[in-house]
């Protein structure tokens, strides 16, 4: 798939989101690491702080890394499908995502991870053209591009589903990125 990523009439449109929004929520982490994180969209949280996954299930997601034996400074890179946060904190609507695509696909192109995890269905959707329940596919190697990428829950739904018993959302997604660390271990 070729995309022309560098073009200026692929700017996201802010003003669509809300024209309320005074911050553009881009990243945090490694520029060069080999692991990718991509989420849906910024909440209250990392509006306020300018960086993505921050509140409460980035938190989660950065125990969940680091429980794994993944440096979150070093071997990460976070960032989101859509830049900013939608009104209301709803889904992003299709022609968000659409518009914010160009710029999340320069950012995959210029960090260049070998590894992507896309955390929740937007992500899946937006990334794999995929319209499925993420625990269908989740924890699973997807081809695309060049790159390995694994669908996973999204910390956000592990708070609303917080048992550690086995087979349980919480247990599958510690045992998936205990497959992407050794996964990122061995590229």
């Amino acid at each position: 798939m070729t995309k022309n990523i560098s073009s200026d009439k692929n700017v996201p449109k802010v003003s669509d989101l809300n024209n309320s929004i005074n911050k553009i929520v881009v990243s945090r982490g490694n520029p060069f690491a080999k692991l990718m994180i991509i989420g849906e969209a910024p909440g209250a949280k990392e509006e306020e702080i300018g960086e993505p996954f921050v509140g409460r299930s980035g938190k989660l997601l950065d125990r969940l890394l680091q429980n794994a034996g993944i440096d979150i400074n070093q071997d990460v890179y976070f960032c989101n499908v859509v830049k900013c946060r939608p009104p209301k904190n709803r889904r992003p609507t299709k022609i968000e995502i659409h518009e914010n695509l160009p710029w999340l696909y320069q950012q995959i192109k210029l960090v260049n991870p070998r590894v992507i995890v896309l955390v929740g269905a937007t992500a899946l959707e937006a990334i794999l053209k995929i319209k499925s329940r993420i625990s269908i596919i989740r924890g699973e190697w997807i081809d695309w591009e060049g790159k390995l990428v694994m669908p996973v829950f999204h910390p956000s739904y592990l708070l609303r589903n917080p048992s550690k018993e086995e087979g349980k959302p919480m247990s599958l997604t510690k045992s998936d990125f205990l497959k992407i660390k050794e996964k990122i271990d061995f590229l």
